[in-house]
């Protein structure tokens, strides 16, 4: 026993974990050599020291000896060392012989490192859970960019002009009636931009509700309102680093966000809600609308220096009956995707197609494609023809391919009569699907047959345009 009593210190100096012994007042009497190290602290400054005068002068900020003494049970807490270490400690009683505590000995274990660890896992977390989101609001508003169809010559000028723009940051806004195919535009203005690697972000501002849009946009603090992320949230802009915002109907964005809108654009700056200081973002923003902004603007609905802010590279997107050429390439466009999804083979006659050419579509592309689509899911037959069409639209039906019996001044045999007509329908046939062998799938005939039919004359003369080209193609 008194070797050991000897040796006590360097007994004690052997333990891995630190460790602190004090009398029940509280005065130090011994510390090893892993509590110095931990901690920093000597044993020639501690001996002899008050745990309570050490926590005055701010050594540390809690101490177990006064609980241990009072309750003579074991205590666990959390110490931290001069703001700098943070240790857990484990102190235990040693009574005398009439029961009562005569010293403390408490156990200090470094844990520095692994409040670290636990901070930067949560924080790991956090960034996983805003990955999350991001990755649902991509698969809500779908990451795959559908490209434009379009054949006229307005489109063709206003895709033009929507990739010159692309290539830089500027603010693009995009004006056109409901359905006319505006966040369809906005991808293709991302993807041909420097940011399309990185995300595509659509926000309806009209979907969000009132009370949240501010949160949603700007994101929030923790405990900024009652039912907040106790370690707060990003908004949408800071979700888009890097990437594109895209607003959809930014007419309906309330007065109060409109100058935080304006804060982004100007400044590249976004405030949380409940924050103090500002953060910044990167993004690009590209905004729709269906309003009048300028009529906005002027009855005080919409600020007028975010207008012009806006107003950088604006798009007037025409409706679709002011570019009829290109309802009959949405039209097949659509049938073929949902005739794919549906597992359904369906065509459309010339004369269904001259029918849609005909109608107004109000509702624009989105109208045509939910048109196509009940088609597809409802149809009965592989073609739909002018009977399939709701009333409203088989009034503008007529015979796609007819043909206008000219004046007969003289006799004609009615064979070649027939032969005429099947020659003027298998041209406007050709000329509509520009190609031959589309035509010849559309009819069921061979492309020999349909060159046969397109050489035979009356005469047995070579119809213009056609010389040199059987032998080949048959």
């Amino acid at each position: 026993m008194e070797k050991i009593l000897k040796n006590f210190r360097n007994i004690i100096d052997i333990f891995s974990d630190g460790i602190y012994i004090s009398d029940r007042d509280g005065t130090t009497l011994l510390v090893n050599r892993m509590y110095e190290k931990l901690t920093g602290l000597r044993q020639d400054e501690l001996r002899g020291r008050n745990v309570n005068a050490l926590v005055e002068e701010g050594i540390f900020d809690r101490i177990l000896n006064p609980e241990i003494v009072r309750s003579k049970r074991p205590s666990t807490s959390v110490q931290n060392v001069r703001g700098e270490k943070k240790i857990i400690l484990r102190g235990y009683p040693v009574l005398d012989e009439s029961g009562e505590v005569c010293l403390v000995v408490t156990f200090a274990r470094d844990i520095t490192m692994i409040t670290q660890f636990r901070d930067q896992i949560a924080q790991q977390k956090q960034l996983i859970d805003e990955f999350h989101e991001r990755l649902e609001s991509m698969i809500q508003t779908g990451v795959s960019p559908a490209q434009p169809i379009f054949r006229s010559e307005a489109m063709l000028s206003l895709v033009a002009r929507l990739q010159r723009v692309a290539g830089t940051d500027a603010t693009l806004l995009l004006l056109g009636e409901t359905g006319v195919g505006k966040d369809v535009l906005a991808r293709l203005a991302h993807e041909h931009s420097p940011r399309s690697e990185h995300m595509f972000l659509k926000i309806d501002c009209g979907s969000i509700a009132p009370n949240l849009i501010e949160s949603e946009l700007f994101g929030y603090m923790a405990g900024a309102f009652s039912g907040a992320n106790a370690k707060g949230k990003a908004g949408y802009f800071e979700m888009a680093e890097g990437g594109t915002v895209f607003l959809d109907e930014i007419g309906e964005l309330p007065l109060p966000m409109q100058t935080k809108l304006l804060r982004v654009l100007q400044d590249q700056e976004v405030t949380r809600v409940g924050a103090t200081q500002p953060r910044k973002v990167d993004v690009r923003i590209i905004a729709a609308t269906n309003r009048d902004l300028g009529d906005d603007v002027r009855t005080g609905k919409f600020r007028s220096d975010l207008f012009y802010r806006l107003s950088v590279a604006v798009l007037q997107i025409p409706p679709l009956r002011e570019r009829r050429e290109d309802i009959a390439p949405l039209a097949r466009h659509f049938l073929e995707r949902y005739a794919s999804k549906y597992r359904r083979s369906m065509e459309i006659a010339e004369s269904t197609l001259e029918a849609l050419e005909n109608y107004s579509w109000p509702g624009n592309v989105r109208e045509m494609q939910n048109f196509i689509q009940g088609m597809v899911v409802t149809g009965d037959r592989p073609t739909i023809t002018c009977s399939d069409l709701p009333p409203h639209m088989a009034e503008e039906c007529r015979p796609g391919l007819a043909y206008t019996m000219p004046e007969m001044l003289e006799p004609r045999a009615l064979r070649d009569i027939m032969d005429e007509i099947e020659r003027e329908i298998l041209e406007r046939a050709i000329t509509r699907h520009g190609s031959v062998n589309k035509v010849a799938r559309l009819f069921k005939v061979s492309r020999t047959t349909i060159f046969r039919k397109l050489r035979e004359q009356p005469s047995g003369g070579e119809p213009d345009g056609l010389e040199g080209t059987g032998g080949a193609d048959r």
